[in-house]
This record gives C-alpha cells, sequence and structure tokens, in this order.
C-alpha cells in the first residue's frame, strides 16, 4: 500500500533526531501558499508602528 513516485529525484530528508529512537522525522518539503520576502514584513511593521504613533499624536486624525 505504499505510493511510488514515477521518475524525478529523491524526496530529500533530513538525518533522524539522535533522540527519540528516530521515531519523528522532518521531510524538507517546498510548501505552496503565498511567499512573503521578509523585507516587506519589516517594512510593513514600522509603517503601522509609524500609523499608530501619528495617529496617537493627533497629527493623522481621521
Amino acid at each position: 500500500m505504499s505510493k511510488k513516485k514515477k521518475g524525478g529525484k529523491k524526496e530529500e530528508r533530513a538525518p533522524p533526531p539522535i533522540s527519540g529512537a528516530g521515531l519523528i522525522t522532518f521531510y524538507q518539503e517546498e510548501i505552496h501558499g503565498i511567499k512573503i520576502r521578509p523585507l516587506y514584513i519589516i517594512l510593513a511593521s514600522i509603517g503601522l508602528v509609524a500609523a499608530v504613533l501619528l495617529a496617537d499624536l493627533g497629527i493623522l486624525a481621521p
């Protein structure tokens, strides 16, 4: 009942952990989804902090 992949590269596996008698295996798979560079997250958080500070000081008012 095992599934075999036809052709292609072998699945990359991380070495098993020393403790735990090899009961846990970590796979290095590519996860599909939104990919955002860390720089964009940092810039967005700095912008959010600046907006909150300006709103608190009354400079940025609705």
